[in-house]
């Protein structure tokens, strides 16, 4: 069974559109150079990232957790003429990857980079939110869906990775992690401001829309 699944996975990347060849070169040195590097979007869900900001055209997009770059890249593809994306994160090393690798790239005057932690930057942005990206510690997940949920604009969208956590979510005892994201699963479903699908799309995809 694994083996059909990781050759439709093959087959499912040969048909896809390439990425840039700035994206390559990051998602290479991510796995040559981070014991972590499960923790960047990767090529699949990066093109997902892409065309789903392409079909939403955002004026300004906010990630929650900037890792390398990768998603930040990948989100800045598609947004209108003079929309941007703002970037928060916690680590100073992964950042200072993330800023070169964004300056190299035709999106630099695209990308804001906010170093610190997000649940105290977010209540001071001023920016309503086309599109949203959560993709940081898993225990915060429902307080930064809470933190933000005001700030996007009636028909924008929210979007959290990981949510499946490896088939964790199924476990009958689920660790601090899982719980957590368990517990937002239920929390978006339950929320009848939005509608919501959860893609299977690598770790889980949860895709949400404000009504």
């Amino acid at each position: 069974m694994n083996e059909i699944k990781n050759a439709l996975s093959d087959y499912a990347e040969s048909f896809t559109s390439p990425e840039s060849e700035v994206l390559t070169r990051l998602r290479e040195h991510c796995s040559a150079n981070y014991s972590d590097s499960a923790m960047l979007s990767g090529f699949f869900q990066g093109r997902v990232l892409s065309l789903l900001s392409h079909m939403i055209r955002p004026q300004v997009v906010l990630e929650i957790g900037t890792y390398l770059g990768y998603s930040a890249l990948c989100l800045a593809e598609g947004l209108a003429e003079g929309g941007k994306v703002i970037t928060l994160d916690v680590q100073e090393d992964t950042n200072r990857v993330a800023r070169s690798a964004v300056e190299s790239s035709s999106f630099a005057d695209k990308i804001e980079f906010l170093l610190g932690n997000a649940v105290d930057i977010i209540p001071n942005l001023s920016e309503s939110f086309d599109l949203v990206f959560i993709d940081a510690d898993k225990p915060n997940y429902s307080n930064y869906y809470n933190l933000v949920f005001e700030k996007v604009r009636p028909g924008g969208f929210i979007l959290a990775d990981n949510v499946l956590w490896s088939g964790k979510v199924l476990a009958e005892y689920k660790d601090v992690e899982t719980q957590a994201l368990h517990d937002f699963n239920r929390m978006v479903l339950a929320d009848e401001r939005v509608e919501n699908v959860l893609l299977p799309i690598r770790d889980g995809l949860m895709i949400v829309r404000k009504k």
